[in-house]
């Protein structure tokens, strides 16, 4: 099961307390949600210089076999922006060749380039999946597009169809 690898979370600062929610299903024993948090290894502190935070940012990431983007407007602005730490784990990412997983914070289930998710990944044409935020659908991408993300042929940002959703019980509203 894909979930259970070093999984990277990666978002924009504006959106940490959807990381902290994620973090929360996971010890949740009543959400069936798991996943071995990339951010507990190699501790980088807001004091830490610039430099040795992106080497932290890098360490994590060589030691991450997939990635969670919390897309939303203001990573697609810091993922684009080529200053910022999240544009450094954006390229870092697309340079290790790891597979992402778009969780989409405003509920959408298809990928949006331009809105949510950074320009980086759409000009390199990076095979990416997109869903909704929700352990179920995250934790189902993690199963089944991780596995098949280096031996598909797929390019650019794909998204599962709504009866992927209906079959977890996710049925739109």
């Amino acid at each position: 099961m894909s979930y259970r690898n070093k999984t990277y979370v990666a978002f924009a600062s504006e959106d940490i307390h959807n990381y902290r929610l994620m973090t929360a299903w996971r010890a949740n024993k009543n959400i069936d949600f798991d996943f071995t948090n990339a951010h507990d290894i190699y501790e980088a502190r807001d004091t830490s210089t610039p430099e040795t935070i992106k080497r932290r940012l890098r360490e994590r990431l060589n030691n991450t076999k997939q990635v969670v983007l919390l897309g939303s407007p203001d990573a697609r602005s810091k993922g684009s922006d080529g200053s910022s730490f999240l544009a450094y784990e954006v390229g870092a990412i697309i340079s290790l060749d790891l597979p992402v997983v778009v969780a989409n914070l405003d509920g959408a289930r298809r990928g949006r380039a331009g809105i949510n998710i950074p320009t980086p990944f759409a000009d390199e044409d990076y095979y990416t999946m997109s869903v909704s935020f929700g352990p179920s659908i995250i934790k189902y991408a993690l199963d089944q597009y991780v596995p098949e993300f280096k031996t598909a042929d797929e390019t650019g940002p794909y998204s599962y169809k709504e009866s992927v959703y209906e079959s977890l019980g996710l049925n739109k509203k």
